[in-house]
């Protein structure tokens, strides 16, 4: 029962849209601008940089604050059968990641997932943290594709945690390998557009952009 109740408390942190709560003091829904996704990319592409870094510190801090924090409370009315504490963290930061991509406040239509993620990973690994983002920048700036740098982020992690001698917490490379099969399921549009040669770029970001 302690674990359903905190699963469900990170969902329901997780549906906090960072882009509606920062849209609604801009009077604008980014999910009918640009791609219409609740994300930061969206953000960033519809409204600047201010507004998506926002919407970004918003979508971490749930990730964060599941998997940091609420997965360790105590709550002792409900506590019964104690759960794997590791198992715990990590079901929490997956709950959060719903949430956003899911979420119950506004119609289950939210972001795809990488905010809320990255701030779980803080919580759980931050050193795993610095290979996914590497990849994420290396991407963006050979191919100008986020959602493809944001694909290979997790892919990026599960490598790291193999490496031998590696200390990961524990259940970590099983998150990771939910992370992969997950954002690529979000990022399935993304994949078509790549694939059809229509994905849109982040020109100015590319090193060997063309002139």
């Amino acid at each position: 029962m302690e674990l359903l109740i905190k699963l469900i408390f990170c969902y329901l942190i997780g549906s906090i849209s960072g882009s509606l709560v920062i849209g609604k003091f801009r009077s604008v829904d980014i999910r009918i601008a640009g791609s219409g996704n609740a994300g930061a990319t969206n953000a960033f592409r519809t409204q600047g940089s201010g507004f998506a870094l926002c919407v970004l510190l918003i979508d971490m801090a749930k990730g964060f604050i599941s998997a940091k924090y609420i997965s360790t409370m105590v709550l002792p009315y409900f506590s019964s059968v104690r759960v794997d504490v590791g198992f715990v963290i990590i079901l929490c930061g997956i709950a959060a990641i719903l949430g956003h991509v899911f979420p119950i406040y506004h119609g289950f239509k939210g972001g795809k997932g990488a905010g809320a993620a990255l701030g779980a990973v803080l919580a759980i690994h931050w050193l795993a943290f610095i290979p996914a983002i590497s990849i994420w920048i290396l991407t963006l700036v050979i191919t100008g594709y986020v959602g493809l740098g944001t694909m290979l982020a997790p892919v990026s992690m599960l490598v790291y945690s193999l490496i031998p001698g590696v200390d990961s917490p524990q259940y970590f490379i099983h998150f990771c390998i939910f992370l992969i099969f997950f954002i690529i399921f979000t990022h399935r549009s993304n994949i078509d557009r790549m694939r059809k040669g229509i994905e849109n770029r982040f020109d100015k970001f590319m090193i060997f952009r063309k002139n």
